[in-house]
């Protein structure tokens, strides 16, 4: 029995290490940047495009028209941690779709005049920043670097960040470069945050690993690197940083004071403004007026509309209440919005009505619920034991808006953002001016995939209703199932993960991305980047419509 005992012992031990190893990514590998197709598309795609622009342009008498060119200023590749997780067998994913797919995509299938990348900052480490910047130059070099390009693709990446309360919010900017010369290109990326969310438990992640094996194993070994990695020291100007740190800016202000040290010619483009996924009920943009928190010679557009759908117009609602002493309260419902936080307080109503209780006692537990719903901020249906997707409805959403943005957030809406002005100053109040534009944000690496209404998990960010399989991995991201119960439970948001989100049900909102236009004097990159610096632009649902 002793030798038994010790031999099972020994076995169980080493089960443990090989769990452990596997989930700190021992037997994983890096994503490889992939191979650029080195054809070029043919020259009468081109003109064909420019000749039936001309034919626009002379029957509505435009006269000397500037050429409107298309292209898609947000596109991710499984170098993003979330691409990465869309990719996995254990999503039912496509696998690697690294940065030279993007430019294949842009090139031949959705025919695109110019793009750019935007993996996560915070996501990238050193070698995929350099296998980008290369991926970049061989899609620019096959498309010539003459007056004629097929395609220009820009390189940038995007600063993420998530602020847990309104005041700490700003929300998701895409910076993109003007050039990709030695000179043009900084050192490293900036990201808003070491990583985005919590690492799943080391055991969870091997057991996982070890269970699927393949992508699963890389996934262990993005997130030891991600941990890995030292932030970049304060203060130490960025030629003399260690060429891996993370260089991290916090806030806007941080950001674009970086981007001045690094000298780089960038133009920073907010996106997902009024996304409330992340965004915390009661954020508005009206903070990132003031001082250093814009930059109007760096931030000259604005994502107005993407494959999360449009977060242009404003309404008059909230998603809460802000007293004068900062208390939270759940407002009631308008006609065409209803609250999340009332609804979450309908559903425990339903269930106490259903249990036998008196009306009294289940009107008690609904005002419980919304105060709890309230105080969650985007965990609401954590709040509420035992939901699906379904069971929330539309609840969150502009119900009278075209396309709108998931668990919509007005005051973040670019009608609103437009609006403002800072008075702090004497002279003229301080503006926004950005232009208005649109993009797909696909995490699949398919830039303009707004070209045609197809092919829903790929062109779009659903997963189509595929959801993560149970086991120990699955029970780490999105937690374990709850029983459905009669009142509603209190949850304290501390920290980012999956699992506090409305992952399963955002999906329903996702469309296929938009594009920007620009009147661009020429094909060629420095025209293009002229008419974005000119703010000569417009955005599309994916149309390729002309206005002049």
């Amino acid at each position: 029995m002793r030798k038994l005992a010790m031999g099972v012992g020994i076995t169980l031990a080493f089960l443990v290490a090989l769990t452990w190893l596997a989930g700190r990514g021992v037997f994983g590998s890096p994503e490889h940047v992939g191979e650029v197709t080195a054809t070029r598309r043919p020259e009468t795609a081109v003109a064909a495009t420019l000749r039936t622009q001309r034919e626009g342009a002379d029957a509505v008498g435009v006269r000397r028209p500037k050429q409107i060119l298309f292209g898609d200023l947000h596109v991710h590749s499984t170098f993003s941690r979330d691409a990465f997780m869309f990719s996995l067998p254990l999503l039912k994913g496509e696998g690697a779709h690294p940065p030279s797919d993007a430019c294949d995509f842009a090139r031949f299938c959705s025919a695109l005049d110019f793009w750019s990348i935007n993996d996560h900052a915070s996501n990238i480490s050193s070698e995929e920043w350099a296998d980008t910047v290369e991926s970049i130059r061989q899609c620019n070099a096959v498309g010539g670097s003459g007056a004629n390009p097929d395609t220009v693709a820009f390189l940038g990446w995007e600063w993420t960040q998530v602020g847990l309360t309104p005041d700490t919010h700003y929300g998701h900017k895409n910076v993109v470069l003007a050039g990709t010369g030695e000179d043009d290109v900084p050192a490293r990326p900036i990201a808003a945050t070491r990583q985005l969310g919590a690492s799943p438990p080391v055991l969870a992640l091997g057991a996982g690993a070890l269970l699927a094996g393949g992508r699963m194993h890389d996934l262990a070994a993005m997130y030891t690197d991600a941990e890995g990695r030292e932030v970049c020291p304060e203060g130490v100007p960025t030629e003399e940083l260690a060429p891996d740190c993370l260089d991290v800016a916090s806030t806007p202000a941080d950001l674009f004071r970086r981007l001045e040290e690094n000298g780089a010619e960038v133009i920073v483009i907010p996106h997902g403004t009024a996304w409330g996924l992340y965004t915390p009920p009661g954020s508005s943009w009206d903070k990132q007026l003031a001082g250093a928190m814009h930059d109007p010679a760096r931030q000259t557009l604005i994502e107005i509309y993407s494959g999360h759908g449009e977060t242009e117009v404003y309404r008059d609602w909230r998603a809460v209440e802000i007293g004068e002493d900062g208390s939270l309260s759940c407002p009631e419902p308008q006609p065409d919005y209803v609250p999340s936080c009332w609804h979450a307080g309908e559903l425990i109503r339903e269930r106490c009505l259903a249990e036998g209780d008196d009306a009294e006692e289940c009107e008690a537990r609904a005002v419980v619920a919304r105060q709890h719903a309230v105080d969650a901020r985007v965990a609401i249906q954590r709040t509420v034991p035992g939901t699906t997707a379904a069971d929330w409805l539309d609840a969150g959403q502009c119900q009278d808006c075209q396309q709108p943005a998931f668990n919509y957030r007005p005051a973040s809406s670019a009608q609103y953002i437009a609006a403002l002005g800072n008075f702090d100053e004497a002279g003229e109040p301080r503006r926004f001016r950005m232009g208005f534009m649109a993009s797909s944000d696909n995490h699949y690496a398919r830039p303009g995939t707004g070209y045609k209404e197809i092919h829903r998990r790929g062109f779009t960010e659903s997963n189509d209703g595929v959801t993560i399989d149970a086991g120990p991995l699955g029970s780490a991201l999105l937690g374990g199932g709850e029983e459905p119960i009669a009142e509603s439970v209190p949850f304290q948001l501390d920290r980012l993960a999956i699992s506090v989100f409305e992952t399963e049900r955002q999906a329903s909102f996702f469309v296929t991305g938009g594009l920007v236009a620009a009147h661009s004097t020429g094909r060629d990159r420095e025209s293009i980047w002229s008419a974005l610096q000119r703010r000569e632009v417009y955005g599309t649902s994916g149309p390729r419509m002309l206005l002049w």
